[in-house]
């Protein structure tokens, strides 16, 4: 099973991306002489990208042969150019495929490496640990995020609800009233599509109500009704047919269309990405501008926490870097200088990543920055970046993330729509995605 997973990368790229790879190849081999870092990204951010390799090569001598590619075609091209043996150095990973690219052999650990493990102790702990597979560490992040609940002030202020839900139940609650109250038809968005981001947003609503899908053993928990999931579905079906505060047509919402509904004003409560705060508070993007504000995620049934669920991605090296001193150097201080604190001792990039795009970061000591603190309070209003940063203390890894994470979620998100549809009872979705998770977990051993 180890070998399938790990064929099933290599089938994923291309013909065309492996011409890619060779053109790469030759580019890089004939930098790599010069003294030059070879680094891959997706194609987000390249402006400040770019401003940090200017920064880089200044200050360290270092040359950097930068690519990127569109998001949508990244794994793939990178997929290639890994098994084509690219020289490549360093590299944008996500954490969602972490334990594939460790167990193909396509990334190395940092874990033996001082200069870049220091930076352990002023990271939110859910970066750390998503970047730690098997026992070892992988990278530094690149930028860390979770799920955040947000309201819109104004709509709780007509509905004379004075202060955000703290538990599902005010949520429901308050709800209810705002929707008698003919103030909104559906007060609570979520985005319920089964893409790529379901798993965070039903994660963010497991966590909340004291759950887990699987336990430290990584054996699966999640169709036990003691442990939050259960009742974190059961919730989502009594919110769409009984309560009806949340719209049928959650199940084909995608979160960016989430995003553009709850940003045209119509409803007073959702889970969204924290970095979307910026967006809907832009009156220039959002009708809603200046009304929305952020909580604490409420608490889910007697077990509920304020937990939610983060997600990251980070500067992975590869092996072949790591193995030859001279690559090995470079990359470490270009990890450093990109993922950790600049050769000034400043946390540059993260923080120009949060003020030019309001991407938000891992590294703690960035909250006590002013820009940093004037920025939050511009974009989520006055306390918004103290509710980040408790929010973040809050914040979990997906438990989910495995070898096999890929083949599994597939069978979890039909059983999550099975249950916002009508079709099938909470306790039997989770024993359905139970089943595959236990099949492919066997399998891989």
């Amino acid at each position: 099973m180890r070998g399938m997973f790990a064929r099933r990368a290599v089938l994923a790229a291309t013909g065309a991306a492996a011409l890619g790879a060779a053109g790469l190849g030759a580019r890089a081999a004939r930098a790599q002489a010069g003294g030059t870092v070879n680094f891959i990204g997706w194609s987000a951010a390249v402006d400040q990208v770019r401003a940090q390799i200017s920064a880089f090569e200044r200050a360290t001598g270092i040359r950097v042969n930068y690519e990127n590619f569109p998001w949508a075609q990244f794994r793939t091209a990178l997929v290639t150019r890994l098994v084509g043996n690219a020289p490549i150095d360093v590299s944008w990973i996500s954490d969602a495929w972490l334990p594939e690219f460790a167990e193909a052999g396509w990334l190395a650990p940092i874990d033996d490496i001082p200069e870049l493990m220091k930076y352990n102790a002023e990271a939110a702990e859910y970066c750390t640990q998503s970047m730690r597979y098997r026992g070892r560490q992988y990278g530094l992040a690149y930028y860390g995020d979770h799920m955040s609940f947000m309201v819109n002030a104004e709509l709780l202020q007509r509905a004379g609800i004075a202060a955000p839900p703290a538990t599902w139940d005010e949520v429901v609650e308050a709800s209810l009233r705002i929707k008698r109250q003919g103030i909104a038809e559906y007060p609570l968005l979520l985005s319920l599509a089964a893409d790529t981001w379901l798993i965070e947003f039903v994660s963010a609503l497991v966590f909340s109500h004291g759950g887990r899908f699987v336990d430290e053993r990584g054996e699966a928990v999640m169709a036990d009704p003691a442990r939050g999931a259960v009742r974190a579905a059961r919730f989502l079906r009594e919110a769409i047919h009984t309560h009806r505060i949340v719209s049928p047509g959650a199940v084909e919402t995608a979160e960016i269309n989430g995003l553009r509904a709850f940003g045209s004003g119509a409803h007073a409560f959702a889970i969204v990405p924290t970095y979307r705060i910026r967006a809907l508070n832009d009156p220039s993007q959002s009708q809603a501008a200046g009304r929305i504000r952020l909580a604490l995620m409420p608490k889910g049934g007697p077990e509920g926490t304020n937990e939610t669920c983060g997600w990251i991605r980070f500067y992975g090296m590869t092996p072949g870097a790591k193995n030859d001193r001279a690559r090995r150097e470079r990359a470490v201080r270009f990890i450093e200088f990109f993922g950790g604190r600049d050769t000034a001792g400043n946390y540059s990039m993260q923080k120009l990543l949060l003020t030019d795009l309001g991407l938000p970061f891992c590294t703690l000591p960035l909250n006590e920055d002013p820009e940093v603190q004037g920025f939050w309070t511009r974009w989520a209003g006055e306390g918004g970046g103290a509710v980040i940063a408790a929010q973040s203390a809050r914040t979990r890894k997906k438990d989910v993330i495995s070898p096999w994470f890929g083949e599994w979620v597939e069978t979890a998100n039909q059983a999550w729509q099975s249950v916002c549809l009508g079709r099938a009872e909470p306790e039997a979705a989770m024993r359905a995605a139970a089943a595959k998770w236990t099949e492919l977990r066997r399998a891989f051993r």
